[in-house]
């Protein structure tokens, strides 16, 4: 965990976060706006500045957890948002996390790992483990050609290479190109929604 904290602290407090877009991505707001059960459990790992988990608070969901390995992007979070419960702010490391959710809300988290088979199979089996019996694994994943880069994060990868690694555990229930992706993102990016098998 400490390298992992260490790199992206260091990202962070450089300013080097160019998938910081400073507001809720648009496929998931547009997702969370037809949600209709505010009691849920929601988990957004990896959440960085977290602009998905205060527009969800501001809508009246309280039972959200915002998670992140550096504690510069939860500390800025709690600033904008002082009546967040701090005991829903986690820092910690997503594999080592024991709670369990109704949903979980991915940005781009898959696609901010090294991009080895072994990593991508331990972060399914992980959201595979703590989504409760027919939960969702809901988000956006980056559709970008691989590189060679192991320092250019966040990664890539396709449709093909990222249903390899989730059909195992979930069912698909749509996973195709964003139709409403920002203008910059366009054509760049899988919105997804998975069901735990």
């Amino acid at each position: 965990m400490h390298n992992e904290n260490k790199y992206w602290t260091q990202r962070y407090k450089s300013n080097n976060t160019g998938w910081d877009i400073g507001y809720p991505s648009t496929p998931i707001k547009d997702y969370v706006d037809q949600l209709t059960d505010s009691n849920i459990s929601i988990l957004i790992p990896g959440a960085g500045n977290a602009y998905e988990a205060e527009y969800l608070w501001k809508k009246g969901f309280k039972n959200i957890y915002v998670m992140d390995i550096s504690e510069v992007p939860l500390d800025k979070f709690k600033e904008r948002n002082p009546d967040f419960p701090k005991t829903q702010l986690l820092l910690e490391d997503f594999f080592e996390h024991t709670g369990q959710y109704d949903l979980i809300l991915e940005q781009t988290f898959f696609c901010s790992f090294v991009p080895t088979d072994q990593n991508r199979n331990t972060y399914t089996k992980k959201m595979d483990s703590i989504l409760k019996p027919e939960g969702k694994l809901v988000g956006v994943w980056f559709n970008i050609p691989l590189t060679d880069d192991m320092e250019k994060r966040p990664f890539g990868g396709n449709r093909e290479i990222y249903l390899k690694h989730l059909s195992p555990f979930f069912k698909t229930i749509t996973f195709e190109s964003c139709y409403n992706s920002i203008p910059p993102r366009k054509g760049n990016e899988l919105f997804g929604i998975f069901q735990k098998i």
